[in-house]
C-alpha cells in the first residue's frame, strides 16, 4: 500500500491531467474567474488533505439555504467549515479579504444546517483558506484557522 502523501500526490496530479483533457474537449470554458476559483478550491482541497484533514464535503449546499459551503472536514473530532478564496497574483488587498460579513453570516447558517443534518452537537471551527495561482508557480496558500467565529462583534468582528 502507498503511504498517504504518495496517494494524495497521485490524485492531485490525476486531476490535474483530467482538467487538461478536458480543456482540450472545450468543456473548460467556463468564466476565467470560475475556473482559478475551481482550481483554487482543488488546490486547498490537496494541501488539506496532506495536512492530515479528512475531506467529507466539497462545494456543500444545503438546498434550503442560499449558497455553499467550499469545503467541510474533521479534523480529528473538531468539524472545520472552509472558505476559499482564490487570486490570480498577490496585490494590495489580501483573498481573505473577500470572506465579508455577508460572506461569514451565510456560512453560518448553512453550517447550522449541515449540522442539523449531521444529527449530533460538535465542535466547530470555521476557517479561511487564500490560494495564489501565479502563472507558472505552484500554488500559494495562507491557512487562516478560526478565522472567525459563530458570533459577529459589535465592530463588525469576529
Amino acid at each position: 500500500m502507498l503511504p498517504q502523501s504518495m496517494r494524495i500526490a497521485m490524485l492531485e496530479r490525476g486531476l490535474s491531467a483530467l482538467d487538461v483533457v478536458a480543456r482540450k474537449r472545450g468543456r473548460g470554458d467556463e468564466a476565467a474567474h470560475l475556473s482559478v476559483g475551481l482550481r483554487g478550491e482543488d488546490a486547498a482541497f490537496f494541501y488539506l488533505r496532506r495536512k492530515g484533514y479528512t475531506v467529507v464535503a466539497r462545494r456543500w449546499s444545503s438546498g434550503h439555504v442560499a449558497g455553499d459551503v467550499d469545503l467541510i472536514a474533521w479534523q480529528g473530532d473538531l468539524l472545520c467549515f472552509f472558505e476559499v478564496k482564490t487570486r490570480s497574483e498577490r496585490d494590495a488587498t489580501p483573498a481573505e479579504a473577500a470572506v465579508d460579513r455577508h460572506k461569514r453570516f451565510t456560512l453560518r447558517r448553512l453550517a447550522r444546517a449541515y449540522l442539523r443534518q449531521l444529527g449530533r452537537e460538535t465542535p466547530v471551527r470555521f476557517d479561511v483558506v487564500s490560494v495564489y495561482l501565479a502563472s507558472g508557480r505552484a500554488a500559494e496558500i495562507d491557512h487562516f484557522q478560526g478565522a472567525f467565529g459563530w458570533q459577529e462583534g459589535a465592530n463588525g468582528r469576529t
